[in-house]
């Protein structure tokens, strides 16, 4: 299907994309400083369902509408920046609460913080068009199903990127120990990651669609 040539260069261009911090990753930070090490991990399996949607629409075909429809490009695009900015304001109006050593912090379920990755890459619909851009460009005409082809180097991606991703949720969850312990630290974890959320709900307000966004 592809040539080992035309698979290694996939590969490399990917992994020149993924090493480059975009929105998603972002969001692992944030969730990951505020939540841990293990919800950031949750975050990004989240984050590549919501990817993983994109792959499927842009195999066959759907993604064509959000590429010729204006309209429905935007609503999604303000859809996924309303949320955004909810959960900053959310994060930044929660009442801090004096850290205890014995007390333990409220975390939230994993299933909701999988549930928050996936709708924020589903709601971002600069993901449908960096497929529908990037992808086509190493597909090999004449061989097997051009579906096939998006499909299979569009999970080559989200595997590369579950890794990539996941290194950066280990690395911000591993400060997690260290603010929750100390209530002036605490709380500017807060506004950190509240602000985070918010700033991402504003770029992907005023980013263009051609802007790369994983």
């Amino acid at each position: 299907m592809f040539e080992s040539e035309q698979l290694v260069t996939f590969i490399i261009a990917s992994v020149l994309l993924l090493v480059i911090p975009g929105p998603a990753v972002f969001f692992v930070i944030a969730k990951s400083i505020d939540q841990g090490r293990t919800a950031g991990v949750v975050s990004v399996l989240g984050i590549q369902i919501g990817t993983l949607a994109h792959l499927i629409a842009a195999a066959f075909g759907i993604s064509t509408i959000l590429v010729t429809s204006v309209m429905a490009f935007n609503v999604i695009k303000y859809a996924g920046a309303a949320y955004l900015i909810y959960m900053g304001i959310k994060s930044l109006i929660t009442k801090t609460v004096t850290p205890d050593i014995n007390m333990k912090f409220k975390k939230q379920k994993l299933s909701r913080v999988f549930l928050q990755g996936a709708i924020v890459n589903i709601l971002n619909p600069k993901t449908a068009l960096f497929f529908f851009a990037f992808l086509p460009q190493f597909i090999t005409p004449g061989t097997t199903s051009s579906t096939w082809q998006i499909f299979t180097l569009g999970l080559i991606f989200i595997g590369l990127s579950i890794l990539s991703d996941s290194i950066y949720a280990l690395l911000a969850g591993s400060t997690k120990g260290y603010l929750h312990r100390n209530p002036v630290r605490l709380k500017f974890q807060k506004y950190i990651s509240g602000c985070l959320y918010i700033l991402l709900g504003v770029a992907t307000l005023v980013a263009e669609p051609g802007k790369r966004i994983k």
